[in-house]
C-alpha cells in the first residue's frame, strides 16, 4: 500500500508539468514535445505506428492489464465518457498502450479490452519498442518486485490528448471529474 501511495505521488509529480499552465501557441495547442515515432502491434497482432493515429484526434493511456486499480478505473472512465459522447466518440482514436510487454501479449490485451468500450484499441510490443514509445510520450514506468516472485508496475496515470495531426493538446488527470473529461474530449473532437 505504501508503495502504491509513493508511486501515485511520483506519477502526480511527473505529470504536474503537463497539467500545469504549460505554454501554448496562438491556436491553443501545447508547445510541449510529447509524442513521437513508435512501432508497436495492436491487440490483433497488426503493426501500428504514430502514423496509424493521424487523421483523428487521439486519447492515449499507458498502463498494463494486471494493474489492480489505476488502469481498470481509467478504462472504465474512458468507457463511460465514450458512451456520454455518443456517436461523436467514433471521431476519436482511443488507445491503451501496455507498459508490461512481458505479460501483455496481443491475446491478453484483446481479452482485457473486451471488458471495455470496443473502440478502445490496445498496443504492445517488444520491451525495447515499448520503452521507446514511453520515452517519446514522457511516460514514467518501473517494474516493482512483489513478495512471492511476482511484480507490479508503477506508471504515469494521465490520459494524453493529441489533435488529428498528432500534436499534443494536454492531459486528462487520473480520476478527473466526468464533466471536465467529457468537455476536454468534446473540445478535442472539435479541434
Amino acid at each position: 500500500m505504501r508503495r502504491m501511495l509513493i508511486a501515485t505521488g511520483l506519477a502526480v509529480l511527473a505529470a504536474m508539468p503537463l497539467a500545469a499552465c504549460h505554454p501554448k501557441d496562438e491556436a491553443g495547442r501545447s508547445l510541449l514535445q510529447v509524442g513521437g515515432p513508435f512501432n508497436l502491434i495492436d491487440q490483433d497482432g497488426k503493426p501500428v505506428s504514430e502514423k496509424s493515429l493521424l487523421g483523428k484526434p487521439t486519447a492515449i493511456f499507458f498502463g498494463f492489464t494486471y494493474c489492480p486499480e489505476v488502469c481498470p478505473t481509467t478504462m472504465a472512465d474512458l468507457t463511460s465518457w465514450l458512451k456520454t459522447l455518443g456517436p461523436d466518440a467514433d471521431k476519436l482514436n482511443v488507445v491503451f498502450v501496455s507498459v508490461d510487454p512481458e505479460r501483455d501479449t496481443p491475446r491478453q490485451l484483446k481479452t482485457y479490452l473486451s471488458n471495455f468500450d470496443p473502440r478502445i484499441r490496445g498496443f504492445t510490443g517488444t520491451p525495447a519498442a515499448v520503452a521507446k514509445a514511453a520515452k517519446e510520450y514522457r511516460i514514467y514506468y518501473q517494474k516493482v518486485p512483489q513478495d512471492g516472485g511476482g511484480y507490479t508496475i508503477d506508471h504515469s496515470s494521465a490520459i494524453y490528448l493529441f489533435d488529428a495531426k498528432g500534436q499534443f493538446v494536454g492531459p486528462i488527470g487520473y480520476q478527473s471529474p466526468a464533466d471536465r473529461a467529457v468537455a476536454q474530449l468534446r473540445d478535442l473532437i472539435k479541434s
